[in-house]
């Protein structure tokens, strides 16, 4: 007999061997229905795979992401089979879950294209598979055996794979007459696979090299119940509707060129506003707190990289280093603000009392992306961080830590991201060469953070493996108008960084002593926080954001003048307007203008201009009534405050 602990302490006793999925049936039928993955040990694992050891067991419904990995791996292997079914001869490359659904990197074979045409024959087939209620096998090979299974099948994607894998690690899953490469976990059975929706078909560089083949990339996804599809699917057109390429483009917000590089935008006028609304917002609110304001080049020399631990890390996923005509000197296009910041503090000594200093920069950066992987403004080559390092006594480290935590989320109320949680990302201890640093470093900036969480109550949950490589971090997630995640907000704590650059000092014993960094972002890159702020605002930016806040309309050419003088009013006070002085019926203008999401419509007519006032209209909202220009000022100041607090 082996003793399974479960979640809330219970111990319950079992026949050794005995499978999760027996075990949830032993609780209840219905139970064992809803369950798709178990973690058993801290590893996830096939509900079918027999426990031979006293374990601790979880068992994972839909809503956990084990079990909809798991459903979506199993899937992405049903797809597979279908696709071997119908185009005999095709070679796979690798078919992971993500976040929504999974995708297969596939080789259709010479002169054999799959197209989006392709998908409803190949849906129908896993239909029909599914429905066979196949199981899913797993084996643990050698790697002499799989080798051999695969130099079978003529497949030189996985024998590449299986080449660089460690004997005696190595498992199939077969399911039906498919025999897969695979570590799982999988679902017993194709059985609960019954809404299938295989939604695109794009090109992916076999291992992501641009050197290598391009192989057709299938994504899809998979559900329970044919409602759940039905409901994602709703969502999916919600999400296209709120792209933020989109929109950049129906708003003119931000634009890219060939000419200019893939992956560099360009902010157009209305984007730029926007960027810097968010630049001057978030920078008065640093000065308030403390922080001093600095800059540093887009260039570094090699070696600054090199002392920080980037260049090793990162070196290859950067530019390459650009050689001066000077011999031996080279300089990279800066990767990271962070080292640059530690040179500003040691140009100059620090007392124990100075401290904590903090330092904030609107950084640009730049990092080398492979084409592929480009996507508007979320994923680019160029990006600017709202990047900050405060520098604190060891004793100030946890204050100091709390302290952010309460900067972003005061910032998150300003944003109304009300919905969020919070990840606690933590070294791998089974692969400390991913990190620089002593173990006795790492072990005191895990705890402070752990702790500091804990203080502030924060809902949060312990990531193993996903720390920055000079220290762990806390990160940000944000859940959006539609229910998206997006990862924000960040603070790391590095004991590394000040050894590297020997940082310090004078303490109240007038010797020197090492400080602390800790590494902040609240928006991470401005680029990709606006275009989470255009997806979950559709494009309707709050006032302040706003990059025009008002559009006066004259409904005839006789009132543009008296038009004329309430746009240099509003502009001369610092309230960014337009005017429409199309000769277009008033009635078209409005429309028009409605769809460019502008907060405020004022219209001008007769009573207006011998008036002095304007017809307010606000967006989405109809008439609020005739203010006089210097009243609607005051009312646009009014409302910016109550949204902004400044």
């Amino acid at each position: 007999m082996i003793k399974i602990t479960f979640p809330d302490g219970t111990v319950k006793d079992c026949k050794e061997g005995i499978s999760s999925l027996e075990i949830a049936e032993q609780i209840s039928p219905r139970l064992a229905k809803e369950v798709y993955a178990a973690t058993v040990n801290s590893e996830v694992w096939d509900l079918s795979r027999p426990i031979r050891t006293d374990a601790t067991l979880k068992l994972h419904k839909w809503e956990d992401e084990e079990a909809k990995h798991a459903f979506w791996h199993s899937s992405a292997h049903l797809m597979a089979e279908a696709l071997e079914a119908l185009y005999p001869g095709i070679k796979f490359g690798i078919g992971p879950a993500i976040d929504n659904g999974f995708y297969y990197d596939v080789d259709p074979g010479d002169g054999k294209i799959i197209t989006e045409a392709d998908l409803v024959a190949v849906e129908n087939k896993m239909k029909e598979l599914a429905a066979h209620n196949q199981v899913y096998q797993r084996r643990d090979v050698s790697k002499k055996e799989a080798m051999e299974v695969f130099t079978r099948k003529g497949d030189e994607y996985k024998t590449e794979l299986i080449s660089e894998l460690v004997d005696g690690t190595i498992t199939l899953y077969t399911q039906g007459d498919f025999t897969d490469l695979c570590r799982g976990p999988h679902l017993p059975s194709t059985e609960p696979i019954i809404a299938i929706k295989l939604t695109s078909v794009a090109g992916a560089y076999w291992r992501g090299n641009e050197n290598r083949k391009m192989l057709t990339r299938i994504y899809g996804i998979t559900f329970p119940k044919q409602k759940m599809l039905d409901e994602y699917l709703v969502f999916l057109e919600e999400a296209k509707r709120r792209d933020h390429r989109r929109i950049g483009k129906e708003l003119e917000l931000f634009t890219f060129s060939p000419k200019v590089g893939m992956g560099l935008p360009l902010w157009m006028p209305k984007g730029a506003e926007v960027r810097q609304n968010l630049i001057n917002f978030l920078t008065s609110v640093l000065r308030k707190r403390g922080y001093r304001i600095v800059a540093t080049p887009h260039i570094g020399n090699v070696n600054l990289y090199k002392t920080s631990g980037h260049f090793e890390k990162y070196g290859a996923d950067s530019f390459q280093p650009m050689s001066t005509p000077q011999e031996g000197e080279q300089f990279m296009l800066k990767p990271m603000n962070c080292p640059h910041h530690c040179e500003i503090y040691n140009a100059t000594p620090h007392s124990y009392k100075e401290l904590p200093l903090r330092m904030a920069e609107f950084g640009t950066v730049y990092r080398y992306e492979q084409s592929g992987e480009l996507h508007g403004l979320t994923r680019v080559r160029s990006f600017t961080q709202d990047d900050a390092h405060h520098f604190c006594r060891p004793d100030q480290l946890r204050e100091e830590f709390k302290s952010i935590i309460d900067l972003i989320l005061y910032i998150f109320k300003i944003l109304n991201f009300n919905d969020f949680s919070a990840q606690i990302s933590l070294r791998d201890p089974e692969n400390k060469q991913k990190y620089i640093g002593s173990d006795e470093n790492w072990e005191k900036a895990e705890r402070d953070i752990i702790e500091a969480a804990g203080e502030k109550d924060l809902n949060t949950t312990v990531v193993t493996g996903e720390a920055a490589f000079y220290g762990p971090k806390l990160d940000f997630m944000v859940k959006d108008a539609i229910g998206r995640k997006w990862q924000l907000g960040t603070i790391q704590v590095d004991y590394n960084l000040p050894e590297r650059f020997d940082l310090t000092y004078n303490g109240s014993d007038n010797q020197k002593h090492r400080p602390v960094m800790i590494h902040r972002t609240i928006f991470g890159s401005m680029e990709r926080f606006v275009a989470v702020l255009i997806e979950n605002s559709a494009g309707k930016f709050p006032l302040w954001l706003a990059p025009d806040k008002a559009v006066v309309l004259p409904i005839s050419e006789k009132f543009n003048e008296y038009a004329g003088n309430v746009l240099e009013i509003l502009n001369n006070s610092d309230i960014c307007t337009l005017i429409d002085d199309r000769s277009e019926k008033i009635g078209k203008k409005i429309r028009d203008n409605e769809l460019k999401r502008i907060p405020y419509l004022l219209i001008i007519g007769e009573k207006e201009a011998e008036s002095g006032t304007v017809a307010v209209r606000k967006q989405g909202e109809g008439d609020k009534g005739s203010m006089k220009i210097e009243e609607f000022v005051d009312f646009i100041r009014s409302e910016i405050k109550k949204e902004i607090g400044n």
